[in-house]
């Protein structure tokens, strides 16, 4: 009898050891990026439309798309992703540490299938292509740049799950600006 309670009780201690390391290990992991506490805002410079629709080669791709003000609708999205996030507090530019500059350069509808008679694209993909760099702002210093970074969606023309265009541009522009502030955060 006294033999099991030993045993037990020796079970136990390696049990409460066990528990107090796997305890200890995951003391030092954070979720947050060092570089979050050594900056606190960020002005986001209104994005800048760079695409050319006077240009033949994005003429003759139908698949090219143009809309007006989304540049604007851009900067918006990016600067309601950082009040959601909360890491950057998005400010005035006098006041800012950070600075996100970007510019739309592309905007696409890609197909991505067909009806079976292949006549009629029944999926469609949306992409918003920017060009973006983060500026230390007190050390007018840059610290990163990204070319064609990418926002994106798919959407069904037909069927149960049928999406307008507009509602794709909405859903893309929640997946860029996420990915935007993403980036800025985890400044990898």
């Amino acid at each position: 009898m006294k033999s099991q309670i030993a045993y037990r009780r020796s079970h136990m201690a390696y049990g409460l050891i066990l528990l107090f390391m796997l305890g200890a290990i995951g003391c030092g992991y954070t979720t947050h990026s060092a570089f979050v506490k050594k900056y606190k805002s960020v002005y986001v410079e209104p994005f800048i439309n760079k695409v050319d629709i006077t240009n033949a080669s994005y003429t003759e791709n139908k698949y090219r798309l143009y809309r007006p003000m989304l540049e604007t609708d851009i900067t918006r999205a990016v600067i309601n992703r950082f009040l959601l996030d909360g890491n950057f507090r998005p400010v005035k530019e006098d006041v800012a540490d950070l600075v996100l500059k970007g510019e739309l350069v592309e905007f696409r509808k890609d197909p991505l299938r067909y009806n079976q008679n292949n006549d009629e694209v029944t999926e469609y993909r949306v992409n918003l292509i920017v060009n973006m760099s983060l500026w230390d702002k007190r050390n007018n210093k840059l610290l990163w740049e990204e070319t064609h970074f990418t926002g994106d969606t798919s959407y069904f023309t037909i069927g149960y799950q049928a999406k307008t265009e507009q509602e794709a541009i909405e859903a893309a522009l929640v997946d860029l600006s996420r990915r935007v502030v993403d980036r800025v955060v985890e400044e990898w």
